[in-house]
């Protein structure tokens, strides 16, 4: 059966998005750090293969590749970092682990996996999803390093949409701050989580879940005719002001 690799499966965002395709029957290769996790989610959404490794190892991505198989159904990068740092407490090593990681990882998994998601684009499109944040659009103070880095994630969808055009279809999810493992130091702080979510018009912070279901409707055939879009998951944040 061809299936959707999700790489940072068993993340927030990554398992959401897993559990929403395993709904629709999608089978799944899951990719993440901790072979004990992904054991335990390949065995709790069944139909599912898995591959330890960090996205920082570049020979992790052709080996992904080979285990996923021959054709694949999409591909959903939902690997990140949050470092956020004023500027004059940045240092070249933060901002290279931060575009590692968010960038040059969604290039090397799409890169790797493009013969698999041609070879399984028959009767409709496969579909790749990348993530942005909402910084990239609004512009926040202490965020350049990660707002640079998935600005880059931006740009690549986009040269990717069209260069692999009609075959794959590739989109940007760009969330606001979602309630994470990865966010946790910024959203166990009730009073801090609170004052945040009162900036977004829907005065709440994004759940997993309401992401992951963007997510999975453009890995899917119901998106056949949505490439190179960038679509904000964020309660109105980059767009709308209740306030002032």
């Amino acid at each position: 059966m061809e299936r959707v690799v999700i790489y940072g499966g068993t993340g927030g965002i990554g398992l959401a998005t897993a559990r929403a395709l395993r709904e629709r029957g999608v089978a799944l290769h899951l990719v993440g750090r901790d072979p004990v996790r992904l054991e335990r989610a390949a065995s709790e959404l069944g139909e599912t293969g898995f591959t330890a490794g960090d996205v920082t190892d570049p020979d992790l991505f052709p080996r992904v590749a080979s285990e996923a198989g021959p054709r694949l159904a999409g591909l959903v990068y939902a690997v990140g970092t949050i470092q956020l740092a004023p500027l004059a407490k940045l240092d070249p090593a933060r901002i290279e682990a931060d575009f590692r990681i968010n960038a040059l990882g969604a290039f090397l998994a799409v890169q790797a996996a493009a013969p698999a998601l041609k070879a399984g684009a028959r009767e409709a499109s496969t579909g790749v999803v990348l993530f942005s944040t909402v910084a990239v659009a609004q512009g926040f103070s202490h965020h350049a390093s990660v707002a640079m880095a998935k600005g880059a994630v931006e740009g690549l969808a986009l040269s990717l949409a069209a260069e692999l055009a009609p075959a794959i279809r590739v989109n940007v999810v760009a969330p606001s701050l979602t309630r994470t493992p990865l966010a946790e130091t910024i959203t166990r702080n009730a009073t801090l989580a609170s004052g945040i979510a009162s900036m977004h018009a829907l005065q709440r912070l994004d759940e997993p879940e309401d992401v992951a279901a963007l997510a999975a409707f453009l890995v899917g055939p119901e998106a056949g005719y949505v490439t190179g879009q960038v679509i904000g998951v964020d309660g109105g944040r980059s767009s709308l002001r209740t306030k002032g």
